[in-house]
């Protein structure tokens, strides 16, 4: 294309030498200032309400290939957001653990959860903060993705292909809700969270997400105590019995934890389960009272 502009470009100079007369009406010899000036590039953002076949580590911008929520997907971006300040002026995208990776996991938390309808972690939820690539990072990028997936259980993480968008997903009633439990232990340790009916037998329920105080994972493994009696507390809110020195005498407790990296990543959500080991439950404890959690 370029040798074909230039040869009409020496073909009318040409012309018009030979010619030896001025420009035609509407010719002001001056082939170039009509182009019209390239516009300033402009970074790619991804958009939030895309779904993705697969869950991604890296925003590459060669796996932004985003499909249908109504067909089958793995991952869906509920909110972007923006790095600022210090955490925006590093040399490369952040690091696991580090104070940007904290702050927009503290950022997706929040928008997540008010887009599924509640704490995420009170499903079953997988939250995944995806930063760009290095090079585009080293072209201005500051955006970070807030994906979400479905997971097969509270024990297998697995994520599954779903359809359908994740927004309200947690509203009342919803399927992914975590609800009421039958425990497989061994010794103290739990080995399965088998899910079933509330109105079925069962030894075990979800009572809510107690924030753990900011402390560094290996002081969290010495002081899992502290957990528990955290869950006690939101058990008696859940169940509508006083929080005092009985309940250790009501219920049992059955915690799941963030992992390690997802702690140094800002993630403080213990999940807390109520647990009768001396009767069978028939039906959810929620605001049942004394009456339905005595004291034993």
């Amino acid at each position: 294309m370029r040798r074909w502009r230039a040869a009409i470009a020496v073909g009318v100079t040409a012309v018009l030498a030979l010619g030896g007369c001025g420009a035609p009406a509407g010719v002001d010899r001056d082939l170039a200032d009509d182009w019209p000036a390239f516009g300033a590039p402009v970074a790619f953002v991804p958009q939030a309400g895309a779904c993705h076949p697969t869950v991604q580590d890296v925003g590459y911008l060669s796996g932004w290939n985003p499909v249908d929520c109504a067909a089958a997907h793995r991952a869906e971006t509920l909110h972007v957001g923006t790095l600022t300040g210090p955490d925006a002026g590093r040399g490369t995208p952040p690091r696991a653990g580090s104070s940007g990776t904290r702050t927009a996991h503290a950022e997706c938390a929040k928008q997540v959860n008010k887009a599924v309808g509640a704490e995420w972690r009170s499903g079953r939820l997988r939250l995944s903060v995806v930063f760009p690539s290095a090079l585009a990072w080293t072209g201005g990028a500051r955006w970070f993705r807030c994906d979400v997936s479905e997971v097969a259980s509270l024990d297998d993480g697995s994520v599954i292909a779903r359809r359908g968008s994740l927004r309200n997903a947690l509203k009342a009633g919803s399927p992914l809700a975590l609800g009421c439990f039958n425990p497989k232990l061994s010794k103290d340790e739990v080995e399965e969270m088998r899910p079933v009916s509330c109105t079925a037998k069962h030894h075990a329920e979800f009572v809510g997400v107690y924030r753990f105080p900011d402390l560094s994972y290996a002081e969290f493994q010495r002081t899992t105590l502290r957990a528990h009696k955290g869950c006690r507390g939101l058990i008696a809110k859940y169940v509508k019995v006083p929080n005092n020195g009985d309940m250790v005498y009501r219920a049992g407790t059955i915690i799941y934890h963030p992992y390690e990296e997802e702690w140094q990543d800002g993630d403080r959500g213990v999940q807390c389960f109520l647990w009768v080991s001396d009767r069978t439950l028939t039906r959810s404890l929620k605001g049942g009272g004394s009456r339905a959690l005595p004291v034993t």
